[in-house]
């Protein structure tokens, strides 16, 4: 049976357009399964994974791993919280889900980092804000004259107050001319702070923040902050000024407790003050702990890449120097899945 010369040629133009989909559909399966270098001058997203050249120059920190070498900071302190100096590689060992790694990378040196300084200009700290300013003036006086910082003040939202040290002069001058009102966006102060340290000169990264934890006015709760501090490369350390016989209000009361669900799971700390005049000697010996990290690399038996938590654990060996220690890092990262 023939067909008719007009059928053929549908017939001919459905295949011609069939051919020509399925090549556009198979072009479009290449292009999205291409994935090309970044240029040179273009950045890339940081990652504690890194070459051991990378590693000796960054000391970047654990984060979502996504090459063959982890780096652990790791803080070493006295049972008076004050730095333990002078160890050695073999004075630590590292697991990993508990499986002990061997030790590839080690470094005890000090080296300038990227610093975010967040004072409390609330209301609620009133009675404490010229603690506060001392605290913030030993802080710097303890600092590397090399590191890159920034200071954010926040009552009824935060305020970017400097980000160069040049201006340290004009950072005491605003607060002295201060006066503290309005309610408090702690957790708002925090997530600026970690936008900010997207572009932060030094790998090293670390938030201070002053404050009693009386956060009652934030956009953003609690358990966001606490996962995005978790899954960033920032160390967080709090200094929690309360009132030691009477909390004011359940903010102030929960202060300490909100504070420490921010700080501990980056590897910082909260220390709280016993008394007013003691908060200035706490913020210069912060400064110091943050400066004085060792820094742990390993490569992991287990290299897959499937997005999961792997839990980290350092012990100090004991030894005469190192009997009672406290130790301090991140408990983990997250492996980069493929």
């Amino acid at each position: 049976m023939s067909i008719p010369f007009s059928r053929c040629c549908v017939l001919i133009f459905l295949c011609g357009i069939l051919l020509f989909t399925s090549g556009v559909a198979a072009q479009s399966t290449d292009e999205v399964h291409t994935a090309l270098p970044p240029e040179s001058g273009q950045a890339r997203p940081a990652t504690p994974y890194l070459s051991e050249a990378e590693a000796r120059l960054s000391r970047g920190k654990p984060l979502r791993v996504d090459v063959d070498l982890v780096l652990v900071p790791v803080t070493v302190t006295d049972l008076m919280n004050r730095p333990v100096l002078g160890l050695h590689q073999q004075d630590f060992k590292i697991y990993e889900n508990n499986d002990r790694q061997q030790i590839q990378y080690f470094s005890a040196e000090e080296a300038p980092i990227s610093v975010g300084l967040l004072l409390d200009v609330s209301k609620s700290m009133t009675n404490k804000f010229v603690t506060e300013r001392a605290a913030a003036e030993e802080f710097f006086k303890n600092a590397n004259p090399q590191d890159d910082y920034f200071v954010i003040t926040f009552a009824d939202k935060p305020t970017l107050l400097t980000s160069s040290i040049a201006s340290l002069e004009d950072v005491q001058e605003t607060l002295a001319s201060d006066t503290p009102d309005g309610h408090t966006a702690l957790l708002d102060a925090v997530y600026m702070a970690m936008a900010r340290m997207r572009s932060a000169r030094y790998k090293r990264r670390a938030l201070l923040i002053i404050s009693d934890g009386a956060d009652n006015h934030s956009r953003y709760g609690l358990r966001d902050v606490r996962k995005l501090v978790e899954e960033a490369d920032v160390d967080v350390y709090a200094i929690g000024i309360f009132d030691s016989l009477l909390f004011r209000s359940f903010e102030e009361l929960m202060g300490k407790r909100w504070l420490r669900e921010i700080t501990d799971v980056t590897g910082g700390q909260t220390v709280a003050a016993s008394g007013l005049e003691k908060v200035p000697e706490m913020a210069a010996g912060v400064s110091r702990q943050m400066r004085n990290q060792y820094v742990i690399g390993y490569r992991p038996h287990n290299l897959g890449r499937d997005g999961k938590w792997r839990k980290i654990k350092v012990d100090v060996a004991p030894t005469s120097v190192t009997a009672k220690v406290q130790t301090r890092y991140k408990k983990g990262y997250v492996a980069a899945g493929r």
